[in-house]
């Protein structure tokens, strides 16, 4: 167990009414890794639980540039359905990024102790658009949406992390950035132009199929063969066990022209989403509202 002492008070809100001062804590075990970086699980001297993410300052320039960039994304963040930034410390080399703890931890972990139907698939995917609309709105591309980036609270809340990657979308991305099997063909194929906010949408046509499918898409291929089909086109199968909503849902986000891919705000209305009164009246060929 490591004890440490902050150099500075870090201030946490909590539940939005009062606030907490860390100034000494203790690493627990590890729950988790980042794009950069281990996660631990720590505690306060007061005995308030939250996640630190711990990162070597002697990385390399890339490394800590992506860790900054993080760190000035999540301070910008309030939203119910995108992980809470808390504070940072620095200890011996080390940088630590304090974060809310978000106890069931990542969808994967969540997946591979249960098998997840299309109820609990849909609500995680509905508060996962609502903090991808939230980003979008503010033109960031997150780039790394996968379920081992999607955190679960014992409450059933869902909290988008890892911003490591994230991009203002001032201008095209054009940078190869992301996890190969849930790349957006757009991503992977340098002929095209850049890529946008779409790319997120193709990814989570890719994390929903692996909610349901307990499997990363493109199973069982190795990356680089992913990345030859993604940078052909080609997405990723979709069982015909899964209901007529959740492939519907997932074949307008794996539209291979970014164009033709329905908005974050857009697919909030479709009817794997929606209540099933209103899924009635929606048809699976057009389940999107413009």
């Amino acid at each position: 167990m490591r004890f440490f002492e902050c150099d500075s008070t870090n201030n946490i809100l909590v539940d939005g009414t009062f606030r907490r001062n860390i100034s000494c804590w203790q690493v627990g075990q590890t729950i988790g890794s980042g794009s950069v970086g281990t996660v631990y699980e720590a505690i306060t001297n007061e005995g308030f639980f939250f996640a630190a993410k711990e990162v070597s300052l002697l990385d390399e320039v890339q490394s800590i540039h992506q860790l900054e960039q993080e760190i000035a994304f999540l301070r910008e963040f309030e939203h119910e359905n995108i992980v809470q930034y808390i504070g940072t410390d620095r200890h011996e080399g080390k940088l630590f990024i304090f974060l809310e703890l978000v106890t069931q931890g990542s969808v994967v972990k969540v997946y591979q102790k249960y098998h997840l139907g299309d109820s609990q698939v849909s609500s995680y995917t509905r508060q996962i658009l609502n903090g991808l609309k939230y980003l979008h709105d503010r033109n960031v591309v997150h780039r790394d949406i996968k379920c081992a980036n999607i955190l679960v609270h014992t409450s059933g809340s869902v909290k988008l992390a890892d911003f490591g990657l994230a991009k203002t979308k001032l201008n095209e991305v054009k940078s190869c950035k992301g996890t190969a099997f849930w790349m957006a063909p757009e991503v992977v194929n340098r002929k095209m132009h850049g890529y946008g906010l779409a790319a997120d949408i193709w990814s989570l046509g890719c994390t929903v199929l692996e909610m349901l499918t307990r499997q990363i898409p493109y199973s069982p291929l190795e990356w680089m063969q992913a990345l030859f089909k993604i940078g052909q086109g080609i997405p990723p199968p979709i069982p015909d066990s899964l209901s007529i909503d959740a492939r519907d849902f997932i074949h307008q986000c794996l539209q291979v022209n970014p164009e033709n891919r329905p908005t974050a705000a857009q697919l909030l209305k479709h009817s794997f989403i929606c209540a099933e009164a209103t899924a009635s009246f929606i048809s699976p060929r057009n389940s999107f509202a413009s």
